[in-house]
């Protein structure tokens, strides 16, 4: 392929204008070097001449000077020239039509069942969830998100599409027993949808909320294997991912469960994609309230308050957390009751009986207390969280 065809017109101008300069500074560097050297030649010895002499020498090492200047700016002119072509011919190509990370997932069974009616599960501000099956009969989530990273009213840039192409691969990549994979995406001209596995059970904030209306019954020994799933996520995110995922977003609807109350992390990573991602919750850290900052330590401070919901069986937004005995919120109320030695109070009535859960669970409650501290540097990190609630029971 020959230059023309790789560079646009603008760019074989701007080439053009380049040589003709380079070519412009050797000629008169070169023609500054003649004359000195013709005129030293020329010039008579004679002592008296020495004056003449001096000067032609600053002449000379004057040529010099400027020769070695006009070397190297042409040489950098010409890395630089070289660099940006090989970053442009090695850039990151924009894919089009579903992008498939998954075998079980082809790009026509996928654009043909994202064109076919499906069972909308649920919507948040982000976006819908939306239920649907393939024609080889896996059934899976689709979540549609409405607005990404580098939206614009109808356009989206080149740089902002391959900005999020590259963060949806590096979300591809992660791989965890208690994360949801992200099988495919399809962008589309108003947003984007996310293919992940569909999770029949529902999320925890479903499950927790039979639990609170007496349909579902939820053992300690289930509410700490869901704990300690979390955390094992959270501990691959913070500490096995290069550059480090931060979630941003945890709270019970992200956290799915399958049919033996194993938890899957949703939404893992989105916020780099969703401007509107970073809204405050109920299970947001004091920092991202106050200055919108996010880090691991605001992450466990979200599971701080994951780990409250499973030991209380209360939800944040419950009006008994309005009140002043309660201190205004689930993370208060705990400390509150944790340093007057009556952390029984907190737990969740229908988790009461055996002595030896009760202990853990006591524990349990200690454990979440740090976890929602006001300081991050007071709370513990992930890595640290897993051995502290695997040693409360064999996992």
């Amino acid at each position: 392929m020959g230059l023309s065809c790789v560079f646009p017109l603008e760019s074989r101008r701007a080439v053009s204008l380049f040589l003709l300069l380079m070519l412009c500074l050797q000629s008169s560097t070169v023609e500054c070097q003649n004359r000195t050297f013709r005129h030293l030649s020329t010039e008579p010895p004679s002592s008296s001449k020495a004056p003449d002499f001096k000067t032609g020498f600053r002449r000379v090492i004057l040529s010099v000077v400027l020769g070695v200047l006009t070397g190297s700016i042409s040489a950098l002119l010409v890395a630089c020239l070289v660099k940006s072509f090989i970053l442009y011919i090695h850039r990151t190509p924009i894919l089009k039509g579903p992008v498939v990370f998954s075998p079980k997932v082809s790009p026509k069974t996928l654009q043909t069942a994202l064109e076919n009616e499906s069972r909308l599960l649920g919507s948040s501000p982000n976006g819908q969830y939306h239920r649907t099956a393939l024609d080889n009969g896996l059934v899976i989530a689709v979540k549609r998100l409405e607005q990404v990273e580098g939206d614009s009213p109808g356009t989206r840039s080149k740089s902002a599409k391959r900005r999020i192409q590259k963060e949806l691969e590096v979300l591809a990549g992660l791989r965890h027993v208690n994360l949801m994979s992200l099988r495919a995406y399809v962008c589309e001209p108003n947003g984007l949808s996310l293919i992940y596995d569909y999770v029949p059970t529902g999320s925890l904030e479903d499950v927790m909320k039979r639990v609170r209306e007496n349909q579902l019954q939820l053992k300690w020994e289930a509410r700490l294997g869901i704990a300690v799933g979390v955390i094992k996520a959270l501990q691959y995110l913070h500490f096995a991912c290069s550059p480090q995922v931060l979630h941003c977003d945890l709270k019970p609807a992200n956290v799915l469960l399958d049919a033996e109350c194993s938890p899957r992390l949703a939404d893992c990573g989105l916020a780099r994609l969703l401007p509107s991602l970073h809204r405050t919750s109920e299970y947001s850290a004091p920092e991202c309230i106050r200055d919108s900052r996010y880090t691991d330590k605001s992450d466990i401070f979200s599971f701080g308050m994951i780990l409250g919901v499973l030991l209380t069986g209360r939800d944040p937004t419950d009006a008994f957390f309005c009140e002043a005995a309660s201190r205004g919120s689930l993370g208060r109320w705990l400390r509150q009751l944790q340093q007057a030695g009556e952390a029984r109070e907190a737990l969740d009535k229908s988790l009461l009986g055996e002595e030896a859960e009760e202990d853990e669970m006591l524990m349990a409650v200690r454990i979440a207390v740090i976890c929602l501290s006001d300081f991050p540097a007071d709370r513990p990190s992930s890595d640290e969280l897993v051995p502290m609630l695997t040693q409360l029971h064999s996992f």
